[in-house]
């Protein structure tokens, strides 16, 4: 009796161990993510905490995907009220200006007196008549999209010509000659122009700016020449720093959607921000769990973009194998960022964290009458440099350059040009280098304090603040390409 009782106690005990098994599996089979992921399926069906937990995370990565896209048109919206602010207005007031380091815009530089000229095409299609002469031009629309190159580098090859930019959806009548034609993908667009210092005269430079003729192709009964603001002593911001890392991201983004015609070529990355609770049309009201989603999702994607922009991992990154100068522009094909099969997104994200505006002539790699741009973020030894300490460059001259050469300081935080009370952060060739190039090399110093007696080859920088050097070659050589020519790197100086 008893073998028959024991043995109907296993016969239970091994029933009872085949059902578990088979609802482990069964289970198994219905949880299709991972434990450490939260994530719960029963029968196939999500519980109520995987349903929210799903949503939060896909909203999460589409927003962090969605804020990388568009940080170029948040940028431009940046210029845009930037502008306004100091009564630069479209069409009708533009600006001169000698860049000093009080006027914070990514990567600005004392180079070239800059001329800043927003155009509003909503009212009808613009002429921009470049004078002949030595004037850099370029136009973008508000997404930071090339739209034209003009002066030296465009198709009148500083020899004087007549641009015509006309709105997106135009469908008017375009003269059949007499004007080099571009269309915008946006109403809002700024057209930035460069005047060369030839032989050093800022001067000359800044009055040459003020040649260049904007006016309507169908000029109204009203219509009034614009007048142009002299800007070099005021201080402006037409950067997006104060957004970038807040919920103030996503409503200037909004504001330009909501302002500008669609970009076809955007439709897909609409769609993302149409999730998100931003469409063309509609009041951009996120309720409280989106708007710490979108909160979460601008410091994330930030700090994303400051680690590309700063601690590149591409292998394409780097300009000479035995030096720490790295490219500033990872594609140079066009001005869109394309190779034969895709957008660079990545090479896209890396420049407009650093810099404003993108053509074909600021990214050519070979020589010419275009610019080359190199990064300078470490010492010889491969750390950062550090504000608080004192450092040596060395430049092997003649620097291979038709025109000039520069370098210039920028602040690790904000990109823009370290402002300090020395007032000043570039040493050009033009100027402050003019008089002590000449043997073999020159020696350029970097800190917190001037070497004694070389006070004009030296910036000024701040302890406990991260600073990187843009290098700027105007007229490339050769030499500049192949290898044959290439600086040294920074070196402490105890």
């Amino acid at each position: 009796m008893k073998k028959i009782v024991l043995y109907h106690v296993l016969l239970l005990f091994i029933i009872s161990g085949c059902k578990k098994d088979s609802e482990t599996k069964e289970n198994t089979n219905t949880e299709t993510v991972s434990n450490s992921e939260q994530y719960e399926f029963v029968g196939g069906y999500p519980t109520e905490a995987t349903i929210k937990k799903a949503y939060d995370d896909a909203d999460l990565t589409r927003a962090i995907q969605a804020y990388k896209f568009f940080y170029p048109t948040v940028s431009g919206e940046g210029l845009v009220k930037g502008n306004d602010s100091i009564k630069i207005k479209p069409n009708s007031s533009f600006g001169t200006l000698d860049t000093k380091p009080g006027q914070i815009g990514f990567t600005l530089n004392s180079d070239t007196p800059y001329g800043p000229i927003p155009i509003d095409l909503s009212k009808g299609p613009m002429v921009i008549d470049i004078p002949k002469g030595p004037l850099i031009v370029v136009a973008m629309d508000v997404n930071q999209r090339w739209v034209a190159d003009m002066g030296i580098p465009g198709p009148d090859a500083g020899n004087g010509g007549k641009h015509l930019l006309l709105l997106p959806d135009y469908k008017g009548v375009v003269p059949a000659s007499g004007y080099h034609v571009w269309k915008s993908s946006s109403n809002n667009l700024t057209v930035g122009i460069r005047s060369l210092p030839v032989g050093g005269d800022v001067k000359a430079a800044m009055d040459r700016i003020k040649t260049v003729k904007v006016y309507p192709l169908n000029k109204p009964a009203d219509w009034k020449e614009p007048n142009w603001l002299e800007l070099t002593d005021k201080p402006q911001n037409t950067t997006p720093v104060a957004w970038e890392n807040n919920f103030k991201y996503w409503e200037n983004l909004n504001d330009v959607i909501q302002r500008e015609p669609v970009f076809e070529g955007y439709r897909n990355y609409y769609g993302e921000l149409a999730v998100l609770g931003i469409k063309k049309g509609q009041p951009f009201k996120p309720d409280t769990r989106m708007k710490a989603i979108l909160e979460k999702a601008a410091k994330i994607a930030n700090a994303q973009m400051r680690v590309q922009s700063f601690a590149d991992r591409r292998p394409d990154r780097i300009v000479w194998k035995d030096r720490q100068w790295e490219w500033v522009a990872l594609r140079f094909e066009d001005g869109d960022f394309n190779t034969t099969d895709y957008v660079d997104l990545d090479g896209r994200e890396t420049w407009f964290y650093q810099a404003i505006g993108a053509s074909p002539s600021m990214f050519r790699r070979k020589e010419g009458f275009g610019s080359l741009y190199w990064l300078g973020l470490k010492d010889n030894t491969g750390k950062y440099v550090d504000g608080g300490k004192n450092y040596k460059l060395t430049i092997p001259t003649p620097v291979p350059a038709k025109l000039f050469w520069s370098i210039t300081i920028y602040d690790a935080e904000t990109r823009s040009q370290v402002l300090t009370d020395q007032n000043k952060a570039a040493l050009r060739s033009l100027f402050e280098l003019k008089d002590k190039i000449g043997g073999k090399s020159i020696d350029l110093f970097f800190g917190p304090k001037a070497p004694a007696g070389k006070e004009g080859q030296w910036i000024k920088t701040l302890p406990n603040k991260g600073w990187f050097a843009y290098i700027r070659i105007y007229g490339p050589e050769v030499a500049a390409f192949n290898g044959t020519w290439k600086p040294g790197d920074f070196e402490e100086v105890k």
